[in-house]
């Protein structure tokens, strides 16, 4: 049972949130990929994080009442079925989830439609996902007009409805104890994928052999699946920023940019190396690598409580706006080169994004107009970078650099963390490790 409280004390926290109302959360469906065979089953975040459910076909009911009593949670799941179990595997069945995973109340999903319209009469709201899925709105629609049809017996129907991701998104913003213990994991799982790429790594290559070394090190370490499709981009490839093709050929003299992150029980990593296919940087690569390290250096400084959103971005383009300079590849002062965008040839990306069940994670960046400022429990990537495609006003031996550099930070209570230390990322470590 210790397992599953945290996922309890959540589902309490929305609750207490919602006030009076029904909360009515569905996980993913399945998806066909093409036939009768599906993709790979991943659950909904929004619901796993509240249940720690991995089956697909369940939503999860929270009924808040309105005279202070304690409020009500309710699975709808799939029958326990031992000829489907014989086909698809292991199933829980209403009894079986209702204690493994603390539920007050548990029904087969054939009773939905008979037993929610009796869960929202006399409620003041339900809380729903609004057009996640025309299919869903509908059905959800429906309930509530059969509330209606009961108005003559003296029964209320809601009158507002609201999308739980509102309060949901800043309950996910904030990770716990538990959510960081499994986010460590998945980053050492990723940072050791990463140093067998770079161990791995020799001219006449493909990048897809390289990706396969990452997922075999995801897998064998545990990890359910990738967190996202891996980008494994050698040479020009590594000036596109969301490639995946992975199919070019490794050549020496060339970089190897590589942003790839494993997924462990619900939580992304998300780290980006980049490193040179011979083992061994050019002059010119050193340059423009040391500048990006120093600019990420730079902002991992600025993540800390208190501090905006912003405040790592703008200590990242600063340092990239100078070297930029220094290296010839914009003119002016630094703040002529910030204001006029001049940067944005090389650096055309911001320096970070939220992180945790979702890669690019839930979680408003602004509020009330305003940058928010970083809280204690925050996970965000740190990922500078610089993107150098050939051009007549670049010098050649610059052409076809494309560097980035990610991490993933923790802000503490008085500082920061990096999850993905044992990830190398200077030149020396680099050098040492391929050789």
């Amino acid at each position: 049972m210790t397992y599953i409280q945290p996922y309890i004390a959540r589902r309490k926290l929305l609750a207490a949130q919602m006030r009076a109302g029904v909360a009515i959360i569905p996980t993913a469906p399945e998806q066909v990929r093409n036939g009768d065979a599906h993709y790979p089953y991943r659950f909904d975040s929004y619901f796993y994080y509240l249940t720690g459910f991995r089956e697909p076909e369940a939503v999860l009911v929270i009924v808040n009442a309105t005279d202070h009593t304690p409020a009500k949670h309710i699975l709808f799941c799939r029958e326990k079925d031992s000829e489907r179990e014989i086909w698809d595997g292991f199933r829980y069945g209403p009894g079986a989830a209702k204690e493994v995973f603390g539920f007050d109340e548990t029904y087969p999903l054939a009773k939905m439609d008979e037993l929610i319209p009796q869960l929202f009469a006399d409620q003041k709201a339900v809380y729903t996902a609004l057009g996640l899925d025309q299919n869903w709105d509908q059905r959800v629609v429906g309930w509530l007009n059969r509330v209606r049809e009961l108005a003559r017996a003296g029964v209320a129907t809601p009158r507002e409805i609201h999308d739980y991701r509102a309060l949901l998104d800043e309950m996910r913003l904030i990770k716990g104890t538990d959510e960081l213990q499994i986010m460590q994991r998945a980053a050492d799982i990723s940072a050791q994928a990463h140093q067998r790429a770079m161990q791995t790594t020799c001219p006449g290559m493909r990048e897809y052999e390289i990706e396969a070394e990452l997922l075999y090190s995801f897998y064998r370490q545990g990890a359910q699946a990738p967190a996202y499709a891996s980008i494994v981009a050698g040479g020009a490839n590594a000036c596109v920023l969301h490639y995946v093709q992975n199919n070019a050929e490794l050549k020496s003299g060339e970089l190897l940019l590589i942003d790839a992150g494993c997924e462990l029980d619900g939580y992304a990593s998300d780290i980006t190396r980049t490193f040179p296919v011979n083992g061994k940087f050019t002059a010119a690569q050193r340059d423009v690598y040391q500048l990006v390290l120093a600019a990420q250096t730079a902002a991992i400084l600025k993540v800390k409580p208190g501090t905006s959103w912003n405040d790592p971005h703008l200590a990242a383009l600063h340092v990239l706006a100078q070297g930029f300079i220094d290296l010839g590849l914009c003119q002016g002062s630094v703040e002529s080169v910030l204001e006029s965008g001049d940067y944005k040839c090389f650096y055309m990306h911001r320096t970070g994004h939220w992180l945790g069940m979702d890669v690019h994670d839930v979680g408003e960046y602004k509020q009330k107009g305003e940058w928010r400022l970083l809280q204690p429990g925050m996970v965000l990537t740190v990922e500078p970078g610089c993107y150098i495609r050939p051009a007549d006003n670049v010098p050649e031996h610059f052409w076809n650099i494309g560097i980035r550099i990610e991490d993933d930070v923790v802000v503490t209570q008085t500082d920061h963390e990096l999850l993905t230390l044992a990830a190398p990322k200077t030149v020396a470590a680099i050098e040492e490790l391929m050789q």
